[in-house]
């Protein structure tokens, strides 16, 4: 959705740096301060292009080649995305920015004295240094569900998941025991929030609307999509209007709902819960939580809760005013919370260090970060979604339309959004999803 940046208010805050800061503007004839920024995700990426007109020179570095878009992840898992239709190389997204570089790297540590972070390929200095390094899977210490199930943060975890899921089909029609097939075809999706509900709303329509044609003589009353949330409730930021209007959906389109279930240890062929109930299933795709990349414990900063690193309201690391922490690795409370870890937390954050950059290379004092919610959507398949926009809540087919034009609008690339478009398009009017291959991976 568009966002209203915190960048667009200069009025400075109480108790932030001034004009006093040692970073000033370089003498004429010398180099132009250089910001490193790690990570290609939507904070990285938004804040390289909030500097393309600074008297800077931009460095983004990243272990991968191309900026993900995630939350259409989950449709490359269900076979109605290729990968490369919500991916994009950063060198062709940085093309016509004359004053940023790509640098496919893996940082490994920082040397916050000697302003340089330490990569694989050697030290890289800096003056300022923007950490947008995004976050992974939390799977609360729970080993077996990291060891045989999935997680969906990258592009090859939804490829896994396509391959096992398509596997799963293949296997059942050659399975003669009722009992293992009926486990061969129980899925299950841990996790109540927007990527919970959406991946399980995807794969049953998936079974359910395509698959049941590829497969006209194996039994889908063996079928079973189980979406477990250890809470009582969906969607948990959501009035209860919508929350409940989701559930409603998933029963509708057969997905079981099971609330105050949570999961205790997972070995590959059942899923034991903390009741004791233990349900036998070959698949399990965990979608309960989320903490800052394990790379923020080892850079020597001060950490918070699920490993974010404390910044102030301006996104500085307080020891070193020249470090900034946006999106999903930073922690900064509003009215006593953490910001969540979301897209258009990332994308503000971007836009405000990126401002504070540019107001200490000027003298001038930076401003506090301000967080302006754009609102919340949730997709549950063909025709159905809930949205909560400014206060507004509504459901159906005007939110699915509303949560379809958001993405599409969002994706970068016109070949990306033209071919997603056409995807969904003939996935609409002919149930079908093109992208059912079993490919192999290391």
């Amino acid at each position: 959705m568009s966002e209203t940046t915190a960048a667009a208010r200069p009025t400075p805050t109480p108790g932030l740096r001034s004009r006093a800061d040692p970073v000033q503007v370089p003498a004429e004839g010398t180099a132009r301060p250089r910001v490193v920024i790690i990570g290609a995700g939507f904070g990285g990426l938004r804040a390289a292009r909030a500097l393309r007109k600074a008297p800077v020179d931009v460095v983004l570095v990243d272990r991968h080649n191309y900026h993900l878009f995630q939350p259409l992840l989950y449709q490359v898992a269900t076979a109605g995305l290729e990968p490369e239709q919500i991916a994009r190389p950063v060198r062709a997204i940085l093309r016509r920015q004359s004053n940023a570089e790509f640098r496919m790297t893996e940082v490994t540590g920082l040397e916050p004295a000697a302003n340089r972070i330490v990569t694989t390929d050697g030290p890289i200095p800096y003056d300022y240094l923007i950490l947008a390094v995004g976050g992974e899977t939390n799977y609360f210490g729970l080993e077996g569900v990291p060891q045989h199930g999935f997680g969906l943060k990258d592009i090859p975890e939804a490829i896994r998941i396509r391959n096992h899921v398509l596997h799963a089909f293949e296997r059942a029609m050659l399975e003669p025991d009722p009992e293992q097939r009926r486990a061969e075809l129980t899925f299950i999706v841990v996790g109540g929030g927007p990527t919970g509900v959406e991946m399980a709303g995807a794969l049953s329509e998936l079974i359910r609307l395509v698959l049941v044609k590829d497969y006209p003589r194996l039994n889908f009353k063996d079928v079973r999509v189980l979406l477990l949330e250890a809470t009582d409730r969906l969607l948990a930021p959501m009035p209860s209007r919508l929350r409940e209007a989701a559930a409603e959906t998933l029963w509708r389109k057969h997905v079981e709902t099971r609330f105050g279930a949570t999961v205790a240890d997972y070995d590959g062929a059942r899923v034991r819960l903390k009741s004791g109930e233990v349900i036998p299933a070959r698949t399990l795709i965990w979608a309960a939580g989320v903490k800052a990349v394990s790379l923020t414990g080892r850079l020597g900063l001060a950490t918070a809760q699920q490993g974010r690193v404390r910044v102030t309201p301006a996104l500085e690391v307080p020891e070193h005013p020249n470090i900034y922490v946006i999106g999903d690795a930073a922690y900064l409370e509003v009215n006593g919370a953490p910001l969540p870890m979301m897209a258009p937390v990332a994308i503000q954050m971007a836009e405000t260090a990126a401002a504070n950059i540019r107001r200490r290379i000027a003298g001038a004092t930076p401003v506090a970060f301000v967080y302006r919610d754009p609102g919340s959507l949730a997709t549950i398949g063909r025709n159905a979604a809930v949205a909560y926009i400014r206060g507004i809540g509504f459901t159906g087919f005007p939110a699915w339309v509303v949560w379809l034009v958001v993405h599409i609008i969002q994706l970068i690339g016109f070949r990306n959004k033209l071919f997603v478009l056409l995807n969904w398009a003939w996935d609409y009017f002919f149930y079908e999803r093109a992208a059912r291959l079993i490919t192999t991976m290391d």
